[in-house]
């Protein structure tokens, strides 16, 4: 059967655990080396914690908060709360106290499942104070020193007092029907308080089918994910895990960012759910190497690309002699590049934010196969991309299957199909405003070009209006600045003002050279706000200038103390600036940018004087 035949994801795992039985699908890391777990196992333990939670009190329509790094205990508690008939209600493990309690005041969780003590001691306060839930699951020890509202009971002990039989609880599962919702995901917050947003099983199953359509192109089976991107996040939620047990696939938990490389060298992935942050970063990295070694190898290394991009736009512009070329170069060059993502990969799927279109270009011309999407919370999340033999870098691809997509008027971006959320949890006032007349108002906007592919050229909400009613995409400028080696972050500024200013981090190994030939600290901190830093980055910042239009030329900036990150809550956890963050943050240095005077933390940009 395929994802559209379904009523609820909770039988599609079931029916692949009857179908794999014994074979390899979740992957972890224990004691130094991956450890499968396999489908009939996983189907078991979901059943034996479904009937868990139903002895906790859990009844149809309850809410379960999920707060858990990447792991199989993750994907095993999300489809045994949707067996149990309850909704799972995911959590960022790098969120507050305060926002796990909105999370679980405004959801009105019954019970939350927890993995290790490190999230116990920032979770459990949530729990105690917002006095809703009932119980806590945790994974492991909580090492609790504190008395709570709710009873806590430990999984392995939960799962050990069931029935390990799957029959009576897929029995129950199939009274689950399309239209039942299957979580409530809050959105990250890149522009305000998080919205619960309901994804009802319709809409996963509908974004599980668009992607089969699109991954036949490469083959459907014996594939391998690595998750590594938040399961909290839709994205990876929906790609990450419910398309891989929709196609049979097996997936491997990453340990962490910092040992990602390492991870794919293991894992050997086919198709990874990616975030251009993410690519941004590895480009930066691959091409620092290669200028590092310089001489013939970043000769050789510059042809492949070039050949690479070419080739790609248009495999006849290659002479004979130059695809004789081309292949020498794909052993020589892209051959050792594909090798570092684990050499089998089918697509890299980038989503989530913008993809620059020379980062795109990067990868596409070294070979790997990237398709870049779209979507958002509300669509569960993919609404388009890039189909494999008709892939176009600047663009998100086409609607994906059975999805409808027109453009408003004003360029914003509608979107009408099953995948389009049931309204944000307890919110009425701003589901009407998302929905009107069927159609998800998207709040991005962009084109379809003669192709039929969606171009996204900003969010409306973000585009920044100046004082002369210029309309200036702030995301295009961050996107041409961060491509240089010396920026590693940016953020442009200038709602209803004359001319635009930025935010500036530099690039950690770009600044420690430069500290280390100006006799300086590498911390940035100590040199924000440096003089000679600033007119070291001038001359970057106008260099981009000069291919920028004159409304969206940056005329001054400010480095910022610290770069954006997560635990300073000026990143999401798929890697987005938080603009309203940062410039509550900010705010006093980046309006003093307009002032007459310059202090050391300014930069005038003197080679924009005749602008």
């Amino acid at each position: 059967m395929k994802p559209e035949d379904y009523q609820n994801l909770v039988e599609v795992l079931f029916d692949q655990a009857e179908k794999y039985g014994e074979k390899p699908f979740l992957w972890v890391k224990l004691s130094g080396s991956y450890q499968p777990i396999s489908w009939a196992e996983t189907a078991s333990r979901v059943a034996r914690l479904s009937r868990a939670l139903i002895a906790q009190g859990v009844r149809a329509g309850d809410r379960v908060a999920l707060i858990s790094e990447n792991r199989p205990e993750w994907l095993i508690a999300d489809f045994a709360i949707m067996a149990a008939g309850a909704i799972t209600v995911p959590a960022y493990t790098t969120s507050t106290t305060a926002d796990y309690q909105h999370i679980l005041e405004n959801s009105r969780a019954r019970g939350v499942i927890i993995s290790s003590a490190r999230l116990a001691r920032t979770v459990l306060p949530a729990v105690h104070l917002s006095d809703t839930a009932e119980f806590v699951i945790a994974m492991e020890d909580p090492n609790i020193s504190q008395s709570l509202n709710a009873r806590v009971v430990m999984w392995d002990e939960l799962l050990a007092d069931q029935s390990p039989s799957v029959d009576i609880v897929r029995e129950a599962a199939s009274t689950i029907s399309r239209d039942d919702i299957a979580c409530v995901i809050y959105t990250s917050g890149t522009g305000g308080a998080p919205k619960g947003v309901k994804l009802h099983h319709g809409a996963l199953l509908h974004n599980c089918a668009g992607a089969c359509e699109v991954l036949e192109d490469v083959g459907l089976y014996d594939n391998v994910f690595l998750s590594f991107l938040p399961l909290s996040h839709a994205y990876e939620h929906s790609a990450g895990q419910a398309l891989p047990v929709a196609i049979g696939a097996q997936i491997y938990y990453a340990e962490s960012l910092d040992k990602l490389a390492s991870n794919m060298a293991e894992a050997k992935p086919t198709i990874m759910v990616v975030v251009p942050r993410l690519f941004e970063m590895l480009r930066n990295r691959v091409l620092r190497q290669v200028e590092k070694e310089g001489g013939a190898r970043q000769k050789l290394f510059d042809r492949a690309l070039s050949l690479g991009v070419r080739r790609f736009y248009d495999p006849k512009s290659l002479g004979f002699f130059e695809r004789l070329e081309d292949r020498v170069l794909d052993i020589l060059v892209r051959s050792k590049v594909r090798k570092r993502f684990g050499g089998r990969l089918k697509a890299l799927v980038s989503g989530g934010a913008p993809l620059n279109k020379e980062v795109g270009e990067f990868f596409v011309g070294l070979g790997l196969p990237l398709l870049q999407g779209y979507g958002q919370t509300e669509s569960a999340p993919i609404i388009s991309v890039n189909r494999p033999l008709q892939a176009k870098v600047h663009t998100v691809g086409p609607p994906m299957k059975d999805v409808t997509v027109e453009i408003a008027d004003d360029g914003e971006i509608l979107v009408r199909g099953d995948l389009v959320m049931k309204g944000y949890w307890e919110d009425d006032r701003a589901s009407a405003a998302a929905l009107r007349d069927g159609w998800l108002h998207t709040g991005d906007i962009g084109f379809i070009d003669e192709d039929g592919h969606l171009v996204i050229t900003d969010r409306k909400k973000d585009i920044i209006v100046s004082d002369k009613g210029e309309n200036i995409s702030p995301q295009r400028v961050e996107g041409m600045l961060s491509l240089e080696g010396e920026i590693a972050q940016v953020m442009i500024y200038g709602e209803g003002k004359p001319y635009l200013v930025g935010l500036v981090v530099p690039d950690p190994d770009w600044l420690s050279l430069w500290a280390k030939e100006n006799n300086k600290s590498s911390d940035l901190s100590a040199v924000h706000g440096d003089k000679e830093l600033h007119k070291a980055l001038d001359a970057v910042v106008s260099r981009v200038n000069a291919r920028l239009s004159s409304a969206e030329r940056v005329r001054r900036f400010t480095i910022a103390d610290t770069p954006f990150s997560i635990d300073n809550e000026q990143m999401t956890p798929t890697l987005k600036i938080r603009r309203h963050i940062i410039s509550k943050a900010y705010h006093e240095r980046l309006e003093a940018l307009y002032g007459a005077g310059r202090d050391t933390s300014i930069s005038m940009q003197p080679s924009q004087k005749g602008l």
